[in-house]
């Protein structure tokens, strides 16, 4: 396994070996040892699947109370995956990175706590595959709006689908609730 911290260090593209024949392929997604050699330390307690059509994008979410870190692969399709760091105090706060996670290249993306989340789904449909650190809290969960120009992310779509709650995200400036940077 290949790990590479993105330009915001605590956000780690991950690239599983596989191993590959005539009959398909195998690769390691999960490996707590070799995960805890990379930084990564917390254990993982919910794995969640979805499948959206091609221009839906969901997010930028994050739980202030439960936080989540989330290891984020594609097992169908494409996606542009993205994590805002939303930590009260970082040097990189209001920073983003993305990763382009594809069915073919089979990258991970590990997105720490204290990190607004979102994907856009570029291919005609796409399957993605999280991991969490914590449980789904909804009463708890926060969202940042996909387009806030102080953040500036290139989605490279501007006609996006986006559900009804997250259209009511608000801009990270008006955010009364983040998390704070333990440094």
């Amino acid at each position: 396994m290949k790990a590479t911290r993105l330009a915001i260090p605590d956000v780690i593209l991950i690239e599983p070996k596989v191993f590959g024949d005539n009959r398909g392929f195998f690769m390691e997604t999960y490996h707590q040892e070799k995960f805890r050699e990379m930084g990564i330390e917390k254990p993982f307690v919910q794995d969640n699947h979805s499948k959206s059509s091609k221009g839906v994008l969901r997010g930028l979410h994050y739980q202030l109370v439960h936080p989540q870190g989330k290891l984020v692969r594609t097992i169908r399709g494409e996606i542009l995956d993205v994590a805002v760091d939303v930590r009260k105090g970082s040097p990189t706060f209001g920073k983003w990175v993305s990763a382009l996670l594809t069915e073919e290249n089979k990258h991970q993306l590990y997105v720490p706590e204290g990190f607004a989340h979102g994907f856009l789904v570029l291919s005609d449909s796409a399957e993605v595959i999280y991991k969490c650190t914590d449980l789904y809290a909804p009463q708890h969960e926060h969202g940042v709006c996909w387009n806030d120009p102080a953040i500036g992310i290139d989605w490279s779509m501007s006609d996006v689908q986006l559900s009804e709650k997250d259209k009511l995200n608000p801009m990270l400036a008006d955010q009364a609730n983040l998390p704070l940077y333990q440094g």
